[in-house]
């Protein structure tokens, strides 16, 4: 029996109309009595109409919670089986016509208190107690009421039995169905952990690009800095013969002796022009390096990353040595964005060029940045005359936060920068010793395709 109340009243309206139902149909018998017996019985007709009148009050009695729903089906089976014990008497006893409905007082107990065995074993045992008292009442000899008797005792066990399955399965029900709510309330929690974690990766997904930005910038401002170091020295050689040339110019152009040489004069012009040119392709490499963007391009070009790469660390190196290019002809756009091209060009050469400075003894720099087509892409070497890179530190060298230098001179972060960019597009970066002495780093990045290439 439930205990949730709103359950309970639901299950006394079900009872409360099934017991009008079967009012009205025992009221309906009147007119079939009528047909089966051929003629009018008035104490008939009575029984059936004290009949449905008892079963419309304890459907009221039901429905208004004076009689408990376990045991209405006892006051629904004792009413009916005093009427159709009565019945049974008055049309003739064990060989009337009706001597069939004892048959479903047991299975109409069971029908209608499926919860609870009590009401059913007491509808069959006094089913039992009417039988023999009609077979009594007629004379019937002892051998046929004993055989009556156990044909209504199967009748009794089945119903009893058939109640006790139902049972079990409206148990069994239950359980699935609060199984199932347990499960889908795990579902539920799942999902909402689910959802949870997802919003906790994407937050740190997030925080993993936002950190990884700004390590970027770290590092380029850092290759900024040991940049900006040079840049005096290189735009104060070009500016100190620009200011001597205009001198030059003006002391010509005041002189009040003699004729202007306009050759010459065009010539130091060229020669200043040249010096300005010089003095802004310095600082607008510099600015163009050193502007915080998002590296978002979709290809680079070689033979343009690898010239502003020597511009820029030629500010860098000043007198300790210089760059040299070869660059072969068509070269193809490589998957790596332009920006960052420059960026990883610049670190390798600023790595050579820290390398060969701590060289015992002192030599000269010469730096050698080449490239050529090889399949899918295109190779790009950095070699150095300085001492080399020691065995063990090969792998090393390309750790984050890994350096060499002395505290405070560097991050550690530029070789592992430049692997991380060239990876995601498919490509490598290795180091390794050259046989004649120094290092070399190998920087192999796919080729864009020719199609995707020419629509850009």
């Amino acid at each position: 029996m439930t205990d949730d109340p709103s359950e309970l009243q639901a299950l006394r309206r079900v009872k409360r109309k099934s017991y009008f139902v079967c009012a009205a149909v025992f009221l309906g018998g009147v007119s079939l009595h009528w047909v089966q017996l051929g003629t009018f019985v008035p104490a008939l007709a009575l029984l059936n109409v004290a009949w449905s009148a008892s079963f419309v009050c304890i459907g009221l009695a039901v429905g208004a919670g004076w009689i408990p729903v376990r045991w209405s089906a006892v006051w629904g089976a004792s009413v009916s089986l005093v009427v159709v014990t009565v019945y049974l008497h008055l049309t003739g006893g064990p060989s009337s016509i009706y001597f069939p409905m004892l048959c479903t007082l047991p299975l109409f107990t069971a029908m209608f208190s499926p919860n609870s065995r009590g009401p059913t074993w007491l509808a069959s045992v006094a089913t039992l107690g009417a039988v023999a008292v009609l077979d009594v009442l007629s004379g019937m000899s002892p051998r046929v009421m004993l055989v009556q008797l156990w044909g209504f005792s199967l009748l009794g066990v089945m119903a009893a039995y058939g109640a006790r399955t139902y049972r079990r399965m409206r148990e069994a029900e239950k359980a699935a169905q609060q199984e199932m709510v347990v499960a889908q309330r795990e579902m539920l929690l799942a999902q909402r952990e689910m959802l949870a974690a997802l919003e906790q990766l994407a937050e740190s997904e997030r925080l993993r690009r936002r950190a990884e930005v700004e390590r970027a910038e770290v590092e380029r401002l850092v290759v900024v800095g040991q940049l900006a170091s040079g840049v005096a020295h290189e735009v104060n050689n070009p500016l100190a013969f620009v200011k001597s040339n205009l001198c030059f110019i003006q002391q010509e152009v005041l002189r009040e002796d003699g004729p202007l040489d306009r050759a010459e004069l065009r010539d130091v012009l060229a020669e200043t022009q040249e010096g300005v040119m010089r003095i802004q392709q310095i600082v607008k490499d510099l600015r163009r390096f050193s502007r915080e963007g998002d590296g978002g391009e979709a290809e680079g070009r070689p033979e343009a990353a690898m010239h502003e790469a020597q511009r820029l660390a030629s500010v860098r190196l000043r007198g300790l040595g210089e760059v040299s290019l070869e660059i072969p002809p068509g070269l193809p756009a490589v998957r790596l964005g332009q920006r960052q091209l420059v960026q990883v060009l610049v670190n390798l050469l600023l790595n050579a060029a820290d390398a060969v400075e701590t060289a015992v003894p002192a030599r000269r720099a010469h730096i050698l940045m080449k490239a050529w087509r090889v399949e899918g892409g295109v190779r790009l070497e950095v070699e150095d005359n300085g001492p080399g890179i020691a065995p063990e530190l090969l792998q090393r060298i390309f750790e984050p936060f890994f350096t060499t230098r002395p505290p405070g001179d560097g991050t550690g972060l530029g070789l592992a920068l430049c692997r991380e960019y060239v990876s995601r597009v498919g490509g490598s970066l290795v180091a390794e010793n050259r046989a004649e002495g120094g290092a070399r780093l190998v920087l192999v990045l796919p080729a864009v395709p020719a199609l995707t290439s020419a629509a850009a």
